[in-house]
């Protein structure tokens, strides 16, 4: 027997409780917080283990020597790592008045990341009955990443660089924050299997409206082998943006940053 299930669009009073009105003011604000930023980009590769983190943070690093302000959006709750990428350490995030204040990274890069919140080596913790917690925690996740955006004054940024957890639930709550999908930065290692997760990622980034900029292929060389990137650009008529080397030569970065 088939599920009825409602929308938020389908409730009525008493059930609606202001819903949409509540949505709209969400996403009114972060648009406010995101007035000043020239474009958003998702870093996604709907695979772990690519070294997207990695990828993230050095173009950031790499845009900013360069001479535009840039910052990054660690929308990896469970896993969060750009800190330390970006040598941010222990820094606080400061509340002025009524907005958050981003930390700062390594080259003048702004960073917003759970792990500047989170004591060392605690994970992320959620309170609420334990028997519910598979409904409610994503609706938690969600609500965070949403205070992420609505909370932080970011000022004024060429780009903000938000670099995804594996998998499409993160990439589909940011698309539904913001007034349009962002654009779509994706890093895939060669091998086959990458290229197959990667692919699945990218066409459900596109079918909600994303615009695909490009593939980073990362860790070349005899570890990992495939043509995935190749494959990759070919099939959704994009380019090959960087191919990066486990140990990336002087410059890879700044070829990557030119071309965003």
């Amino acid at each position: 027997m088939p599920l009825n299930i409602r929308t938020y669009r389908d409730l009525t009073e008493p059930d609606a409780s202001g819903l949409p009105a509540q949505i709209g003011a969400q996403r009114h604000r972060v648009a406010a917080r995101l007035a000043q930023v020239g474009r958003v980009v998702a870093v996604m590769s709907g695979k772990g283990g690519v070294g997207k983190s990695f990828v993230t943070a050095h173009l950031a690093r790499a845009v900013a020597r360069g001479g535009r302000a840039v910052g990054v959006l660690d929308a990896d709750l469970n896993g969060p790592t750009a800190a330390g990428l970006l040598d941010a350490g222990r820094a606080s995030l400061v509340v002025e008045e009524d907005a958050v204040l981003p930390a700062t990274g390594a080259d003048g890069v702004r960073l917003v990341s759970m792990d500047l919140l989170l004591e060392d080596g605690r994970p992320l913790a959620f309170r609420g009955p334990a028997a519910d917690r598979f409904v409610w925690r994503g609706a938690l996740e969600a609500a965070a990443l949403r205070e992420f955006l609505a909370d932080v004054a970011w000022g004024s940024l060429d780009l903000l660089l938000v670099d995804l957890p594996p998998g499409l639930s993160r990439f589909e709550e940011l698309a539904d924050l913001l007034d349009r999908p962002p654009a779509v930065l994706t890093v895939t290692i060669p091998t086959p299997e990458s290229r197959d997760a990667v692919r699945r990622a990218l066409r459900a980034a596109m079918e909600r409206g994303a615009t695909p900029l490009g593939v980073v292929e990362n860790m070349m060389g005899d570890q990992f082998r495939g043509d995935a990137a190749e494959v990759l650009a070919r099939e959704f008529g994009v380019p090959v943006l960087a191919r990066v080397p486990f140990h990336p030569p002087v410059g890879v970065w700044e070829t990557l940053a030119a071309r965003l």
